[in-house]
């Protein structure tokens, strides 16, 4: 029988969202400092915007963007062909029954932020919202 508070429920549980934090920063760092053994990898400028971790907390999905926007697939197949080894370098960090598998997104939540700026200084938006 499934347990009553997961009935109905939307959205992640604190403990995803606490997880997912800590593998964000824990990624970040290791992207920053340059702990992989890949120089392509290493010469990029990415930022980790979220990290979303499945509900058994063994998959988790990183959302990057690279600095300025530029080389986005380029950027995904490298991240893809060191997925191993960050995962290493992520769990060394975290206190985890399992390491998470890691998968890589682009993360698309910049263009939407721009699109909504857009929307709301639109003058017939503005004078709805205004007092």
């Amino acid at each position: 029988m499934a347990h009553p508070r997961s009935q109905g429920r939307s959205g992640p549980s604190q403990r995803q969202l606490r997880v997912g934090e800590l593998i964000r920063r824990r990624l970040s760092d290791v992207l920053m400092r340059g702990d992989v053994h890949d120089p392509d990898l290493n010469r990029l400028s990415l930022t980790v915007g979220e990290v979303r971790t499945s509900p058994d907390l063994k998959v988790a999905t990183a959302f990057v963007l690279p600095l300025g926007g530029r080389g986005q697939d380029e950027a995904l197949a490298l991240l893809d062909r060191n997925r191993a080894e960050l995962r290493r370098q992520v769990a060394k960090g975290l206190e985890l029954k399992f390491a998470p598998e890691l998968r890589f997104r682009i993360d698309e939540s910049f263009d939407r932020m721009d699109e909504t700026r857009r929307l709301l200084a639109q003058p017939d938006v503005r004078r709805d919202t205004e007092d």
